[in-house]
Parts: structure tokens; sequence; C-alpha cells
């Protein structure tokens, strides 16, 4: 199965036309979602990241999709290094935690566990100080957040890291950093 899915990954482009197309054929078929979140955090190459933006395209149109796979999702972020990859992982994280945040999805709430929040916020964290493009970024800020809600450090440490690296920010940079400011204690 997960060759079979390699090999339909190889047709996946950057366009949403192709990306969208692909995770509709895994709704389709959800036996697939679990091969494709295993080569998304186990490939560093071109694959992984084709899996990456197809399992983002999934969990936009399906979130509960992913959560019988929340143990796998979280344990594997860490070890994701390809930029491609990295910014739909990043989108998934933000995904996840805003339903999880949402009172209004209180029925439908993703079941996250400290272990999976502490995770998503050294990932996310990691993801903010990197050297990473601007999207996995704003990802970050916008999770960190959301996850200071509940957890008492991560507002100060949120704080300081954008504050630190405003000044030599890109102007989109900059431009996130201010709105999570504001919203910061």
């Amino acid at each position: 199965m997960k060759s079979q899915l390699k090999k339909q990954l190889e047709y996946v482009d950057a366009t949403r036309k192709k990306r969208g197309e692909m995770a509709r054929t895994i709704l389709k078929n959800p036996e697939f979602i679990a091969p494709l979140l295993e080569i998304a955090l186990g490939e560093n190459n071109p694959t992984g990241s084709r899996a990456a933006w197809v399992l983002e395209f999934v969990i936009k149109e399906n979130p509960r999709s992913l959560y019988p796979l929340l143990d796998r999702f979280t344990d594997g972020l860490k070890g994701v290094t390809p930029e491609s990859s990295i910014r739909p992982l990043a989108k998934i994280c933000e995904i996840l935690l805003s339903s999880y945040f949402d009172p209004r999805k209180e029925q439908d709430r993703p079941p996250l566990t400290e272990g999976h929040k502490n995770k998503m916020t050294e990932a996310c964290f990691d993801w903010l100080i990197s050297t990473e493009k601007v999207a996995p970024k704003a990802y970050s800020m916008r999770s960190l957040l959301l996850l200071g809600t509940e957890i008492g450090w991560v507002n100060p440490q949120l704080k300081g890291v954008l504050e630190q690296n405003y000044p030599t920010g890109s102007p989109a940079y900059q431009a996130r950093a201010r709105q999570v400011l504001k919203k910061l204690p």
C-alpha cells in the first residue's frame, strides 16, 4: 500500500489542483491516511514533502481523520527537516489547535493530550526560531498563542522571541508578530 501511494505521489506537484485531487483520493480511501502520514514524517525528500502537502489538504477537509494518528503525528514532527514539509505540518498543528481551543467546537474537539500539546509546542518553537520561511513561523506563532492559554510559560517565551526577532524579520513576519504581540498579556 505504501509503495502504491509513493507511486501516486510522484504525480503530485505544488499546484492546489494536484494536491486537492490526491487529497480527495485519500479521503475516499481512508486506509491510505496512515501510510501518507508515515511518508510525510519519515521521508526527508521530495516524496515526503508531497505527502505533507496532501496531508494538509486531507486535514483541512476532514480533521477527524488524523485523530487516531495523533501520537504518530506529534512524535514525528521533530524529525522532519525539509522546509517544503514543515510548512504544511505547521499548518496542520494550527488547524488542530484552533479546533481544540474553539469553544464552538467543544463536541468535535481533537483529543489532544498534554503530551501532544507539549510536542507541538516544542516543534512550533523550533520552527519559530529556525531559519524557516515566514509561513511556518506564522502558523507557529498562532499555534503557540493558543497553547499559551493552557501552558503558562509559553506566552512569556513567545513574547521574548517575537520581540527579539522583530527588527530583523521580513515585513510578513513583522505583520504577523504585531498581531500576535497585541494579543499577548
